[in-house]
């Protein structure tokens, strides 16, 4: 099984990948409508409103945790 470059969730099903896109290797929360890679400042902003909205912390602390949490996968590794 793979995990997405970008965000770390597993790839099980065909519906996780972009446009049912098995050939990529992130997920479709990491992909535009076109099935194309959102870029990291994308992923950092939809990660930390996730964040807020799951742990309720606020914007400041929520992007640094997201950036943590982003630092060490694949796809953000020069980030």
């Amino acid at each position: 099984m793979k995990n997405c470059i970008a965000y770390g969730m597993p790839l099980r099903e065909k519906e996780d990948y972009p446009l049912g896109d098995e050939s990529k290797d992130y997920c479709k929360h990491c992909a535009h409508e076109d099935g194309s890679m959102q870029t990291y400042d994308e992923k950092l902003e939809s990660m930390a409103a996730f964040v807020i909205k799951t742990q309720g912390l606020n914007e400041d602390v929520a992007k640094k945790v997201a950036a943590e949490q982003l630092k060490g996968l694949p796809a953000w590794q020069k980030q």
